[in-house]
């Protein structure tokens, strides 16, 4: 009894001291984060908090041990125990540090990388899976029949989870190929359309314009359909607006008051850019009853073109009605003839 005493009074004060020393350090990271932009102190402190009770613990019951009067059987077991403790700990604390480091980074940088749960979980699992293999080369396995053990059932495995992996091979494709990211517009030919929320493991989805819902679209499909993407090669989009004005109009003047009800409304403020400067055509053109034009401006963004053709349609119908311009209705002849082929009058 007198034996385990000594052990167990420094395994209790090195715990203690690693304790209050911990305490100090997050304090320190505390400060460090609120003093930081980035909140880099925050992200580590989150990390490390859970894994660092265990070190702290593991290394306290470590220098009991060591001056302890065990055999070298218990000691070895137990060193070895710890060992597994604090490799384990250590590589949850650098997965979830990765991860959240990972995060934070492309989101403050705004580079053209997927800060996605599938590639979270990818980053995460790959250091967790070379954890586990430190930790069985502690214990002194062999991971040479395991993995043969695991390529064998492996096969049965892939067989059974056909349809899962799919989609995560086809989820892997789209964030390698950047084809659609976080935050692209996008349209499916089945008429779906929305922004890119997330792609995970299985699915990707993506926020209806209305933005009370979500559309869940599985990998495998997302990736075999045609996808318009409103997003790129650039976010800024060209905005059209199709006008009819009668024939008795001056095409000239028409061009004019069009051009200028656009560069009006971008100089108040109504979401269409200055470059490229909006420009009109007599596009489609001759019409039956009237004479068609297009006016192309540039927003943005996609959700900027809509508001931005309501307001251009409204200052162009009242300008059209004060410069006298009409807008013709579409008019039709309609002769009536009796029995005898003559028109009736």
């Amino acid at each position: 009894m007198h034996r385990l005493l000594l052990p167990a009074v420094i395994a209790v004060v090195c715990t203690a001291i690693l304790f209050a020393v911990r305490g100090v350090a997050f304090r320190l990271l505390r400060r460090w984060s609120e003093r930081s932009a980035t909140g880099s102190g925050y992200v580590v402190a989150q990390a490390l908090r859970i894994p660092s009770v265990y070190w702290c613990v593991a290394i306290g019951i470590y220098a009991g041990i060591a001056v302890s009067e065990l055999s070298e059987k218990h000691i070895f077991y137990l060193s070895r125990t710890i060992h597994v403790i604090v490799i384990f700990s250590t590589t949850m604390a650098a997965a979830n540090l990765s991860g959240n480091v990972f995060r934070n980074y492309v989101q403050r940088s705004n580079l053209p990388l997927p800060s996605t749960g599938l590639a979270y979980g990818i980053l995460k699992g790959s250091i967790i899976a070379v954890g586990m293999l430190v930790i069985l080369a502690v214990l002194g396995i062999s991971i040479a029949p395991l993995i043969t053990a695991l390529g064998v059932g492996g096969l049965a495995v892939a067989l059974a989870l056909q349809d899962t992996l799919s989609n995560l091979f086809a989820g892997i494709h789209i964030l390698i190929e950047k084809s659609i990211r976080l935050g692209d517009i996008i349209r499916l030919e089945s008429g779906q359309e929305g922004c890119v929320e997330d792609i995970t493991w299985r699915t990707t989805r993506v926020r209806t314009p209305s933005n009370n819902s979500i559309v869940v679209i599985p990998n495998n499909k997302l990736s075999q359909s045609v996808v318009t993407n409103y997003s790129l090669p650039e976010q800024r989009i060209a905005v059209q607006v199709q006008v009819c004005a009668g024939y008795d109009a001056d095409p000239d003047l028409v061009e004019k008051v069009l051009l200028d009800e656009a560069r009006q409304a971008a100089r108040e403020g109504a979401l269409i850019l200055d470059e490229p400067s909006p420009s009109v055509s007599l596009a489609p053109g001759f019409r039956e009853s009237c004479m068609e034009f297009t006016l192309v401006c540039h927003v943005a963004a996609y959700h900027d073109q809509t508001p931005v053709q309501s307001a251009l349609r409204k200052r162009i119908l009242k300008r059209f009605r004060q410069e006298g311009i009409e807008i013709p209705n579409p008019q039709r002849t309609v002769f009536i003839r009796d029995e005898k082929g003559q028109p009736r009058l």
